[in-house]
């Protein structure tokens, strides 16, 4: 019997968006940059004064020049050169110091970071236990990791994969594949296998309110939609791990 072929995540996507990173709404981008609202400043009230921080898969720069703006030393590494571009334009500090690579070949010496973050993209990898592997290398000991991604499960499927494709305009195919969303308890393992301890864990999913109602009758995000945190980590989760040593 022949098997249906394996989809891959549409990762493409992040080339083409162009000022729409920071303008969209017509777009889950917008979704994006409201999770970010919520993560950003999660992150930032736990790094230490003038710590140095290397963000992987860094897309247009919502996390990084926020950091950079607050006095961190701030780098940051993606693949697609359009995003970085953008990021680039958006950094009013003029401080991160922007790499085009790959994150699961980081060109960054050991222990060489007091913070590194994987935001929203350890779902856009077919090994993610790779990701987990390169950030703790090049972690300082008791330097930390941090991490939002999303569960898998049927809840999620539905919501976070189908909702938005039902919900939100123009979200490309397969911008999210339910294969790639990571347990807690499985990313918990991969941190454990390279000297890294879970320590904080806490899931977040989007405001019902007036806005998230709108944004389901029209298929625009609304700029006052916002995310928060949540005891169930269901549909997906933000967390730091510590490295050992």
């Amino acid at each position: 019997m022949a098997t249906a072929a394996r989809v891959s995540v549409n990762n493409g996507v992040y080339e083409t968006l162009g000022a729409r990173w920071y303008e969209a709404a017509d777009d889950p981008v917008a979704l994006l940059r409201a999770e970010a609202a919520l993560h950003v400043p999660w992150v930032a009230d736990r790094l230490p004064r003038g710590s140095r921080v290397l963000d992987m898969g860094c897309g247009a720069g919502f996390l990084t020049n926020a950091l950079a703006a607050r006095g961190h030393a701030v780098c940051g590494i993606d693949a697609a050169a359009d995003s970085l571009a953008v990021a680039v334009n958006h950094d009013r500090a003029r401080r991160v110091a922007y790499t085009r690579g790959d994150a699961l070949r980081l060109p960054y010496r050991a222990r060489s970071f007091d913070a590194v973050c994987a935001m929203d993209f350890l779902e856009h990898v077919e090994q993610p236990e790779r990701v987990v592997a390169e950030a703790a290398r090049v972690l300082r000991p008791g330097g930390m990791f941090f991490f939002h991604t999303f569960n898998r499960n049927p809840l999620a499927w539905l919501v976070v994969i189908k909702g938005v494709e039902w919900f939100v305009r123009n979200t490309p195919p397969h911008m999210h594949v339910l294969r790639l969303f990571v347990k807690p308890a499985e990313l918990a393992r991969m941190c454990r296998a390279y000297g890294l301890e879970v320590e904080e864990l806490v899931g977040s999913r989007p405001t019902v309110d007036a806005a998230f109602w709108r944004m389901l009758r029209t298929r625009v995000v609304p700029t006052e939609l916002t995310f928060r945190f949540t005891r169930s980590t269901a549909l997906s989760y933000v967390g730091m791990a510590r490295m050992c040593g």
